[in-house]
Protein backbone atom coordinates (compact mmCIF):
# COMPACT_ATOMS: atom_id res chain seq x y z
CA UNK A 1 0.00 0.00 0.00
CA UNK A 2 0.74 3.42 -1.16
CA UNK A 3 0.17 6.50 1.10
CA UNK A 4 -1.01 9.74 -0.19
CA UNK A 5 0.26 13.14 0.59
CA UNK A 6 -1.33 16.17 -0.43
CA UNK A 7 1.33 18.89 -1.38
CA UNK A 8 0.18 22.39 -0.92
CA UNK A 9 2.23 24.60 -3.86
CA UNK A 10 1.99 28.35 -4.03
CA UNK A 11 0.67 29.55 -7.77
CA UNK A 12 0.33 32.74 -9.34
CA UNK A 13 -3.66 32.80 -10.95
CA UNK A 14 -4.14 35.62 -13.30
CA UNK A 15 -7.83 36.40 -14.36
CA UNK A 16 -7.89 37.10 -17.88
CA UNK A 17 -11.22 38.60 -18.00
CA UNK A 18 -10.06 41.72 -15.81
CA UNK A 19 -6.52 42.10 -16.67
CA UNK A 20 -5.74 45.27 -18.56
CA UNK A 21 -2.66 44.21 -19.91
CA UNK A 22 -1.06 47.57 -18.23
CA UNK A 23 2.27 46.13 -17.48
CA UNK A 24 1.89 47.45 -13.91
CA UNK A 25 3.24 43.60 -12.32
CA UNK A 26 5.93 43.94 -15.07
CA UNK A 27 7.22 47.22 -13.72
CA UNK A 28 6.91 46.00 -10.41
CA UNK A 29 8.64 43.44 -10.60
CA UNK A 30 11.56 44.73 -12.14
CA UNK A 31 12.02 47.54 -9.44
CA UNK A 32 11.41 44.77 -6.80
CA UNK A 33 14.62 42.78 -8.03
CA UNK A 34 16.85 46.15 -9.89
CA UNK A 35 16.67 43.96 -12.79
CA UNK A 36 17.95 45.97 -15.80
CA UNK A 37 16.40 46.37 -18.95
CA UNK A 38 15.80 43.54 -20.79
CA UNK A 39 15.32 41.32 -18.38
CA UNK A 40 12.26 40.36 -17.12
CA UNK A 41 10.86 37.87 -14.82
CA UNK A 42 7.42 38.00 -15.57
CA UNK A 43 5.41 39.23 -19.11
CA UNK A 44 2.35 40.33 -20.14
CA UNK A 45 1.47 39.10 -23.56
CA UNK A 46 -0.73 40.48 -25.75
CA UNK A 47 -2.89 38.12 -28.10
CA UNK A 48 -5.12 40.40 -30.12
CA UNK A 49 -4.09 42.28 -32.85
CA UNK A 50 -5.62 45.48 -31.97
CA UNK A 51 -4.05 48.50 -32.81
CA UNK A 52 -5.51 50.17 -29.53
CA UNK A 53 -4.76 49.36 -25.83
CA UNK A 54 -7.66 48.49 -23.33
CA UNK A 55 -10.14 48.17 -26.52
CA UNK A 56 -12.89 45.37 -25.34
CA UNK A 57 -11.43 42.20 -27.86
CA UNK A 58 -7.94 42.57 -26.32
CA UNK A 59 -7.19 39.39 -24.10
CA UNK A 60 -3.80 39.25 -21.87
CA UNK A 61 -2.15 36.49 -20.58
CA UNK A 62 0.69 36.39 -17.68
CA UNK A 63 3.90 34.84 -18.07
CA UNK A 64 5.90 34.03 -14.50
CA UNK A 65 7.76 31.27 -13.82
CA UNK A 66 5.59 28.38 -13.50
CA UNK A 67 7.38 26.84 -10.78
CA UNK A 68 7.42 23.07 -12.57
CA UNK A 69 6.96 20.05 -10.70
CA UNK A 70 9.66 18.73 -13.10
CA UNK A 71 11.73 21.68 -13.75
CA UNK A 72 13.93 21.68 -16.53
CA UNK A 73 16.09 24.38 -15.69
CA UNK A 74 17.01 22.46 -12.19
CA UNK A 75 18.06 19.70 -13.99
CA UNK A 76 20.17 20.95 -16.14
CA UNK A 77 21.92 23.03 -13.57
CA UNK A 78 25.17 21.42 -13.01
CA UNK A 79 26.26 23.10 -9.79
CA UNK A 80 22.90 22.76 -8.04
CA UNK A 81 22.03 26.23 -8.12
CA UNK A 82 18.16 25.20 -9.02
CA UNK A 83 16.86 24.76 -5.57
CA UNK A 84 12.63 23.59 -5.34
CA UNK A 85 11.45 24.32 -1.84
CA UNK A 86 9.67 21.58 -0.17
CA UNK A 87 6.96 23.12 1.67
CA UNK A 88 5.69 25.31 -1.23
CA UNK A 89 7.13 23.83 -4.24
CA UNK A 90 8.83 27.20 -5.09
CA UNK A 91 11.99 26.65 -7.55
CA UNK A 92 14.60 29.39 -7.01
CA UNK A 93 18.15 30.10 -7.96
CA UNK A 94 20.50 30.16 -4.84
CA UNK A 95 23.00 32.98 -6.74
CA UNK A 96 25.96 31.91 -4.69
CA UNK A 97 25.66 28.83 -6.41
CA UNK A 98 25.43 29.88 -10.01
CA UNK A 99 28.24 30.00 -12.24
CA UNK A 100 26.53 31.53 -15.29
CA UNK A 101 26.52 28.48 -17.55
CA UNK A 102 22.94 29.99 -19.16
CA UNK A 103 21.46 25.86 -19.45
CA UNK A 104 19.01 26.97 -17.34
CA UNK A 105 18.02 29.53 -19.78
CA UNK A 106 18.23 27.16 -22.38
CA UNK A 107 15.95 24.41 -20.74
CA UNK A 108 13.00 26.43 -19.88
CA UNK A 109 10.62 26.17 -22.68
CA UNK A 110 8.78 29.05 -20.81
CA UNK A 111 11.54 31.61 -20.99
CA UNK A 112 11.52 32.35 -17.20
CA UNK A 113 15.15 32.42 -16.54
CA UNK A 114 16.51 35.08 -17.97
CA UNK A 115 20.32 36.44 -17.98
CA UNK A 116 21.07 39.47 -15.76
CA UNK A 117 24.16 40.88 -17.52
CA UNK A 118 25.28 43.01 -14.13
CA UNK A 119 25.53 40.27 -11.94
CA UNK A 120 26.68 37.78 -14.84
CA UNK A 121 24.46 35.32 -13.56
CA UNK A 122 21.31 33.59 -13.98
CA UNK A 123 17.72 34.88 -12.44
CA UNK A 124 14.38 33.84 -12.42
CA UNK A 125 10.54 34.54 -10.45
CA UNK A 126 11.07 33.11 -6.86
CA UNK A 127 7.61 34.53 -6.06
CA UNK A 128 9.09 36.84 -3.99
CA UNK A 129 10.46 34.52 -1.90
CA UNK A 130 11.83 38.06 0.62
CA UNK A 131 8.28 38.93 0.56
CA UNK A 132 6.81 35.66 1.47
CA UNK A 133 8.96 35.39 4.39
CA UNK A 134 7.23 38.65 5.76
CA UNK A 135 3.74 37.69 5.33
CA UNK A 136 3.87 40.31 2.05
CA UNK A 137 2.08 38.90 -1.48
CA UNK A 138 5.07 39.26 -4.53
CA UNK A 139 5.37 42.70 -5.35
CA UNK A 140 3.57 41.85 -8.65
CA UNK A 141 0.14 40.97 -6.62
CA UNK A 142 0.10 44.29 -5.10
CA UNK A 143 0.16 46.50 -7.48
CA UNK A 144 -2.09 44.89 -9.81
CA UNK A 145 -5.29 48.06 -10.09
CA UNK A 146 -7.75 45.26 -11.52
CA UNK A 147 -6.71 42.64 -8.61
CA UNK A 148 -6.17 40.26 -11.27
CA UNK A 149 -3.08 38.65 -10.11
CA UNK A 150 -3.50 36.76 -6.74
CA UNK A 151 -1.60 34.15 -5.20
CA UNK A 152 -3.36 31.08 -4.40
CA UNK A 153 -2.22 27.36 -2.76
CA UNK A 154 -2.59 24.83 -4.78
CA UNK A 155 -3.45 20.96 -3.49
CA UNK A 156 -1.79 18.39 -5.30
CA UNK A 157 -1.46 14.57 -4.81
CA UNK A 158 1.54 12.66 -4.97
CA UNK A 159 2.62 9.36 -3.42
CA UNK A 160 4.76 10.02 -0.55
CA UNK A 161 8.17 8.10 -1.94
CA UNK A 162 7.68 11.60 -4.51
CA UNK A 163 9.36 13.51 -1.82
CA UNK A 164 10.22 14.53 1.93
CA UNK A 165 6.90 15.93 4.12
CA UNK A 166 7.26 19.10 5.27
CA UNK A 167 5.17 20.86 7.77
CA UNK A 168 2.74 22.44 4.48
CA UNK A 169 1.91 18.50 3.38
CA UNK A 170 -0.81 16.40 5.28
CA UNK A 171 -1.43 12.57 5.43
CA UNK A 172 -4.20 12.32 3.18
CA UNK A 173 -6.18 8.59 3.44
CA UNK A 174 -4.16 5.10 2.62
CA UNK A 175 -4.50 3.45 -0.64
Amino acid sequence: MSRKTVINRLVLQHDTHYCIGCSACEVQCKTNKALQPGTSLCRIIRLSDNEHFFQDADEFVFMPCFHCTEAACQTVCPTGAIKKRPQDGIVYIEASLCIGCKSCITACQWGACQWNEVTQKAVKCDLCMDRLAQDKQPACVTVCPTQCLTIEIMATEGSAEQGPISALQTEGEKA
